[in-house]
């Protein structure tokens, strides 16, 4: 059998959890992953299209950014970035939303399941605000299930682990984008130019390259 097509199938590979695997899997944030979301600096936020299409994008703040409105309840802040907003405009067309939390040097990471709502409430955006600034719309996640996942993939991965990371690696936006929009390699280097000079000076200020069609 090479491909799986029923629940069945699944299960004749993978063993159903044992009963104290299922009893983590809890409705609502208990005391340590309310820790865990104060120290938690990043996330990858999963979200679902009318379609059917997944989207997950990577969300990074000062530690703590994922504000726990109540044990159910969370707030992620949006911040300036490349305006595609897919993410959120599934958001508006389903209210699906999954995400997992990793705090650095630390192996488990945080899984939560539930459904979104976006706000742009001015009040409630000025108290998710960074350096001296706003954020620009609130994302509130009702949570349906959260539970701690593991190590063992971070292991694997040698996450935190300097001494076993490849060397560092560069994406050329310009390659990406120059050829597509008619252009050569000079522009390919503008574009490379300009997306690192976004990323030294222009985080905070809402003008990324998404801004003016190049990213």
């Amino acid at each position: 059998m090479a491909k799986l097509s029923s629940p069945e199938d699944l299960r004749r590979v993978i063993a159903e959890p044992r009963p104290a695997t299922k009893a983590k899997i809890l409705d609502a944030l208990d005391e340590q992953s309310i820790d865990f979301l104060k120290r938690c600096p990043f996330a990858l936020v999963g979200t679902t299209a009318a379609d059917g299409t997944i989207e997950v994008s990577p969300k990074g703040d000062e530690p703590g950014f994922i504000r726990v409105e109540d044990p159910r309840t969370l707030l992620i802040p949006e911040r300036v970035g490349n305006n595609l907003a897919f993410g959120l405009g599934n958001i508006i067309a389903t209210g699906k939303i999954g995400l997992i939390a990793l705090v650095p040097a630390t192996g488990e990471t945080l899984r939560v399941s539930g459904t979104a709502e976006i706000f742009d409430d001015a009040d409630l955006v000025e108290s998710l605000s960074s350096l001296g600034k706003p954020a620009l719309l609130a994302t509130r996640v009702h949570i349906k299930h959260c539970y701690f996942h593991c190590a063992r993939s971070i292991f694997r991965a040698n996450l935190w682990k300097p001494e076993k990371w490849p060397a560092p690696g560069r994406i050329s936006f310009g390659k990406i984008i120059a050829p597509r929009i008619g252009k050569g390699e000079d522009v390919a280097a503008q574009i490379d130019a300009s997306v690192e000079g976004s990323y030294a000076t222009r985080l905070r200020q809402g003008r990324f390259l998404a801004d003016e069609g190049q990213e």
